[in-house]
């Protein structure tokens, strides 16, 4: 992701409707996939720590810990959040295998060339047990200048990310797409009506429009909190569980 974006991100995420949504939908998943008390977080692409900001206040049991592969970024979260933040790659995690009891990461697989590979690394960090949760932006035909400035690499499906989870030993709890009713103004927005100096949509934008998002991503996560799939969306989310006994990847796997 370009460096202006960084600094994009750490002045509108915690505002946003969109990130008000995603943490939303990654705390439900995560406090419904974890035993009550204290358990290891890792937040896999950390960005700025919006997101960690979001989880500590779900939880202040939670021991979180963030990772970014950009200096600036890591620099941003620190200062924003206090937590342990540590400079690394998704695709190559600087952990030790079971580390953590869970691992949380948001629009970040989509960056990295090899988004199995990076998946994997994911998988071997967390516990046997543990939870993993991914979000990622939807379907390729959507591709646009966001993808461009924000550096995307691939935008998934849903069977796609599940059968992802799948192929690294996760076992998948719920698959969903996200941002459903929002969609079709998205896709006009990014195929029809292009910003005359097109960089990404991460910004605020005027309280009525921000309220109008907000409201329709209330009423996905109050049916999706039931367990209820939607059908399409901007983006891709799976929540899945490492089975017990799994505490390393087999040979298959790792290759």
């Amino acid at each position: 992701m370009q460096l202006d974006e960084y600094r994009k991100l750490a002045a509108v995420e915690d505002r946003m409707w969109y990130f008000h949504a995603l943490n939303r939908r990654i705390n439900h998943w995560l406090a419904r996939l974890l035993p009550p008390g204290p358990a290891r977080v890792l937040d896999a692409g950390c960005g700025t720590g919006g997101l960690i900001k979001s989880l500590r206040a779900a939880n202040p049991a939670w021991t979180l810990t963030g990772l970014d592969f950009m200096p600036l970024a890591c620099e941003l979260a620190r200062e924003r959040t206090g937590a342990e933040i540590v400079q690394g790659s998704v695709a190559r995690l600087p952990f030790a295998d079971g580390t953590f009891d869970a691992v949380v990461s948001a629009d970040v697989i989509c960056q990295v060339t090899d988004g199995a590979a990076a998946l994997r690394e994911i998988t071997r960090v967390v516990r046997p047990g543990g939870a993993v949760l991914v979000n990622v932006p939807a379907f390729m035909w959507l591709w646009s200048y966001h993808d461009d400035t924000c550096e995307t690499k691939h935008r998934y499906n849903r069977k796609e990310l599940a059968e992802m989870f799948r192929t690294a030993g996760l076992g998948v709890e719920f698959a969903t797409y996200a941002n459903m009713l929002p969609l079709p103004l998205i896709a006009a927005r990014r195929k029809l009506f292009r910003p005359a100096h097109p960089t990404s949509d991460v910004q605020l934008y005027p309280a009525p429009i921000e309220a109008g998002f907000a409201g329709m991503a209330a009423l996905e996560f109050a049916w999706q909190r039931r367990g209820w799939a939607s059908p399409a969306g901007s983006s891709v989310f799976v929540a899945g569980r490492k089975p017990e006994g799994n505490s390393v990847l087999t040979a298959a796997q790792k290759s």
